[in-house]
Formats: C-alpha cells, structure tokens, sequence
C-alpha cells in the first residue's frame, strides 16, 4: 500500500532513540507497508536488520558529506514495491490516524501531494508501543506539545514519478520543503493539507549529532546551497499555501492564496526594511520586534 523512505542521523545518543521510536512505529502503520533507509551512517545497518527494514547503503553525497535528497528520491521512485510513498524525516513518528488520512486522499484523487503540521513534543524515551500507545502519545502532545509555525513541514506522501526532476538540496537544511510545495502549485498539482485530521509527532532532540552545532541548520554554505536552488523567496510556500485541506468532511479547496501571498510580501518588506535601518536602530536603542510593530507585520 506504501513505501516510507527517509536518510537517519548516526544512531548515537538521544537521536538513537528518537529515530528507533519513528522507524518502529512506521513498521506498525499497515501490513503492507514498506520503510526504505538509505545511508551508511553509524548504526544503521543494525537496526535495519533488527527492525527488518530496507537498507540501501549507497547515497550522494555533497563536498561535506551530507546526502542529497533527490538521489534518495529518485532511488525509493525506482526501488519501491508500492505505488505511493512516504518521505518523512526520521524524527516523526505516525500513527494509524496517518494511514487514515492517506486513505481518504487517495481514494479522493489520483495525483496530489499531501503534507501537514508536525507537533514538537518532549517523548523522552524509548516509546512500548503497547496497547493505547497512540492515545496515550496524542494526548501528551496535545497537553505539553508545541505546534510550530506553518513552515515546519516533515513528510511528503506522494504517487511514483511525482518527483521526477527533483533538484539536489541538501538533507536537514532549510527551504527544499517550501519549495516543494511551490514547485507542486506551480505544476498544477494538488496539495492536501492533513492537519486537522492527524497528528504527526516532532521528537524534540538536541543537536549533539552535529559538530558545528544547531546553527549549521541555518546558516553556513549548505544552507546557501540551498537557497541559490530555490532562486527566490517567492518560491517558499507553507502550509498556508495548500490549495486542499482534508478535515471531518472530505477534500476541500481552500481559498487563501492571494492573502498568504500579500502577507509573506509584507513580511519581506519588513525584514529588508529590518536590514537596511540595522545601525540606525542599534544608534537608537529601538529593537527588531518594535519595527515589526510599526510596520504591522505578522
């Protein structure tokens, strides 16, 4: 019925945990479906023989050693036994509620990509995944969770060839999601927003897996790597950009467009403004935040 497929960190410390929690509960969605890992990374091999998982060693790499997402795409397109898959980074944990999301889409309609909201919740340990596990873990998140902004955006289920074409960005760096969703807006795609319907859990973890620390998510060349693939900030769309969302009812068409758009117009222009009247403003004493409040951004 499907195939996930996602690129783990080393199996060290806490992110060990983390990622064992995500794979063991994606080998729980339905009988027939498939996890595919790729990379060689520290521990790897083990669990996916522990976990009796689909292990392809072999992925690209850029000059830094961080693995491109489109050789892993392309690769699961080839190598899946079903004809709908799953990316998802291996953090995230799903549950049956995704599996009856991804039903009712794909009863919907035949091509479509269909994301939405992760909730970042502090799981803490290894999850027993025993009777009521998913009651008991939706409830946490919903009492102590934290749904992030609307860019933060963690799996892709889509139908094989969807992603022919897909440009080299760098795994764990910022705006290849956003782009995605452009990129399928622009193709006249449909993009289903599931969100209302399901809860994709975000394992809140450190970053200890990375030398250079948190920041190297956010800036350094990688990062501007994959901002010169995107080519503009107009090519960045979240969730708010979905032209569907799935709720109680069935498949609706949502009619934002043009307002997300004037916002995120509005949101560039402060931070160019921001920017430009850096120096003046530290001179001034006047902070950032004050600026946005002028300006009556979001």
């Amino acid at each position: 019925m499907l195939t996930l497929f996602t690129i783990p960190k080393p199996f060290n410390g806490q992110i060990a945990v983390t990622q064992r929690n995500a794979l063991k509960s994606w080998t729980r969605l339905a009988p027939y479906a498939e996890v595919i890992v790729f990379g060689e990374e520290e521990g790897t091999a083990e669990v996916c023989h522990e976990l009796g998982l689909r292990h392809q060693r072999q992925i690209e790499r850029n000059e830094f050693g961080t693995p491109y997402l489109n050789d892993a795409f392309n690769r699961a397109q080839r190598l899946a036994r079903h004809e709908w898959l799953c990316y998802a980074n291996c953090d995230i944990v799903l549950t049956s509620d995704f599996m009856q999301a991804f039903s009712r889409v794909k009863a919907w309609r035949l091509q479509w990509l269909m994301v939405g909201e992760r909730w970042n919740t502090d799981v803490g340990g290894p999850l027993d995944f025993q009777a009521g596990w998913e009651a008991a873990l939706h409830q946490r998140a919903t009492a102590l969770g934290r749904r992030p902004a609307r860019d933060a955006i963690d799996y892709f289920v889509f139908s094989r060839g969807l992603f022919a074409g897909f440009p080299p960005f760098a795994v764990g760096r910022p705006c290849w999601d956003l782009w995605t969703i452009w990129w399928m807006r622009h193709r006249r795609v449909p993009v289903v927003d599931v969100s209302p319907v399901m809860m994709a859990i975000h394992q809140n973890h450190d970053y200890s897996h990375l030398p250079e620390g948190p920041q190297s998510v956010r800036q350094g060349q990688e990062v501007s790597g994959n901002r010169a693939l995107v080519a503009s900030w107009r090519h960045m769309y979240t969730l708010d950009d979905a032209s569907h969302v799935l709720d109680t009812g069935g498949v609706h068409r949502t009619y934002t467009h043009w307002p997300v758009q004037t916002r995120r117009e509005l949101n560039n222009l402060r931070n160019r403004v921001a920017v430009a009247t850096g120096p003046t403003r530290r001179c001034l004493g006047l902070r950032k935040a004050t600026l946005s409040r002028l300006l009556g951004a979001r």
